[in-house]
């Protein structure tokens, strides 16, 4: 509760009218939608979630459901709003990490630890980057995320194509496709293992040797 609350609702001056204010006071623009998604995220976040519904995800608000259509025209949107800010998040980190003057090695490197380390901090959003959590949705938001992943594997190739010509390869850009696709399977495992396994198995999980094995 803020001071100004608190001082209204202990101030024996304080009058009908601005307890009235105070109760009602209504979130600033755009917060409702971002409390909406971080209680969608929240209960992703439970492990053996089942599919989440809107009249759950109201009442984990402590709101109508109609009360989230004023915001999110459909569940799916609220779904995108999370994709959203996996997408935002994660390549606007892989463009810093192409910003910093490294090798191709290790910035390939740098991207797969960063994706890894992102859903670890995020357990609902990983269950969204895997699909368990668009199970039974629109079959766009699935479609959605495996864009994200085709976007990562061209990150992907364009370092590991760098890596492979330095290196003196006779064919660096089926090289580099052919470790791309393989670390994002990795990548992909990861995630699906850490969301099956109720968020205990992590993707960080001897993950240096691991890549060290993928990348030599």
């Amino acid at each position: 509760m803020t001071e100004l609350a608190t001082a209204a609702l202990t101030s024996p001056q304080a009058s009908g009218l601005q307890l009235e204010a105070v109760v009602r006071k209504r979130p600033k623009p755009g917060e409702r939608r971002v409390q909406i998604l971080e209680a969608l995220a929240s209960m992703l976040e439970q492990p053996g979630a089942e599919r989440i519904t809107t009249s759950a995800l109201a009442a984990r608000l402590d709101v109508s459901e109609a009360a989230l259509y004023r915001h999110f025209a459909s569940k799916a949107q609220m779904f995108e709003g999370l994709i959203e800010f996996i997408e935002q998040t994660v390549f606007s980190l892989i463009n810093q990490i192409g910003e910093r003057d490294l090798e191709p090695t290790p910035r390939a490197r740098k991207l797969v630890v960063m994706v890894l380390q992102f859903a670890e901090k995020n357990p609902g959003m990983t269950r969204v980057m895997v699909g368990d959590a668009l199970v039974l949705e629109n079959t766009r938001l699935q479609e959605r995320m495996n864009q994200f992943f085709d976007k990562l594997e061209t990150n992907l190739k364009q370092s590991l194509r760098d890596a492979a010509a330095a290196g003196g390869s006779a064919t660096p850009t089926v090289d580099a496709q052919v470790r791309a696709s393989v670390l994002v399977a990795f990548m992909v495992g990861r995630l699906q293992r850490f969301a099956r396994s109720g968020f205990k198995r992590l993707p960080s999980e001897h993950l240096d040797a691991s890549l060290a094995a993928i990348l030599r």
